[in-house]
């Protein structure tokens, strides 16, 4: 059902498929923190390819192989060549002959595709400019252990619309039933093509969607979600992005709006809630702010579950490298 899978997006698995990884990472939670072994992936090899930077992802990658069991290889932009020195295809098959999964953390969709058609191995989307499907576990995994489930609830997602969090956020409530807002100025909602696919969903599912610039539409919110401003590619554009998104910034007035004491905050991080960075510090004298997407006090409130949320990356990738790779029995879901 899953050995041999790849998972490159959200629509790679099935509602039932989704629910098994996260109910999987949750399980595998309790293993680590009762200090049981859990190699599945013993003498296993895996190939950890990142064109972007990261910290959690890479973090979460590398911990999960070695507790695992397997030997996970680190490759960056200066490792490897996609489209330069050599293609993406002829990459993979080098590196499927001599590695047992692939993941890849990078900007086109279409190099992890590619890697997935060509490299006979598991490849898995560390994110993409277009999807974060590990992220979408992580959090819904977060989710289920806040409020109980995940279903019925509602997800309002406040920000820049049209990155790849807010694409992945938006289907994946759509296939797990969850109620999804998206609030974004006009000029960053999603994508029509993506919206399509996330309404076509929801018809099977149930889950009411959203998509507005009214941040009215915050009401009766159980999750508050927002992610950075500028993506990674995009440090050109911070002008224009805080002079368009302030108005979203996710601060006690607009959690107040939720009238639900017991909403949560989620961000993928890293987040710009101080002035603890060279880039906010660069900001702060240009624009005179001291937050960008998320104020400090919501960041670190008694409603933020930030630091749970980056853990479950850790448990939630090892669930999939395990279940597509470790030759698990699996009851069909």
């Amino acid at each position: 059902m899953f050995q041999g899978r790849s998972l490159l997006k959200e629509i790679d698995f099935t509602k039932a498929e989704l629910q098994y990884l996260i109910d999987f990472a949750i399980h595998l939670k309790a293993l680590k923190k009762n200090h049981i072994p859990h190699p599945y992936l013993a003498g296993k090899n895996i190939a950890l390819l990142f064109e972007k930077t990261s910290t959690r992802t890479r973090a979460a990658f590398t911990v999960a192989a070695n507790d695992l069991g397997a030997h996970p290889e680190f490759l960056g932009p200066n490792d490897i060549q996609f489209g330069k020195k050599e293609s993406t295809a002829d990459t993979a098959q080098v590196l499927g002959s001599m590695f047992d999964g692939i993941q890849f953390r990078g900007f086109k969709q279409s190099d992890v595709e590619i890697l997935a058609e060509n490299s006979g191995v598991p490849v898995w989307n560390g994110l993409t400019d277009t999807w974060h499907p590990t992220q979408m576990l992580a959090d819904f995994m977060t989710i289920k252990e806040q409020l109980g489930d995940y279903t019925g609830k509602h997800l309002v997602y406040i920000g820049d619309g049209r990155n790849n969090m807010a694409n992945s956020l938006l289907v994946t409530s759509a296939i797990l039933g969850v109620d999804v807002t998206v609030i974004a100025p006009t000029s960053l909602q999603p994508e029509t093509d993506i919206q399509a696919i996330a309404f076509e969903k929801a018809k099977v599912s149930g889950s009411k969607l959203i998509i507005t610039d009214d941040l009215a539409a915050v009401k009766g919110a159980d999750i508050i979600y927002t992610d950075v401003w500028v993506s990674m590619g995009e440090e050109d554009k911070y002008d224009e992005r805080i002079d368009l998104l302030l108005p979203y910034q996710v601060n006690a007035e607009l959690l107040a709006k939720t009238e639900n004491p017991d909403c949560i905050f989620m961000h993928c991080l890293p987040a710009f809630h101080d002035l603890e960075t060279h880039t906010m510090h660069e900001i702060h004298d240009k624009k005179g702010l001291s937050a960008l997407e998320v104020t400090d006090d919501v960041f670190h409130g008694k409603n933020s579950v930030v630091f749970q949320e980056a853990e479950n990356r850790l448990h939630s990738i090892k669930a999939v490298m395990a279940a597509t790779l470790g030759n698990l029995f699996i009851p069909t879901v």
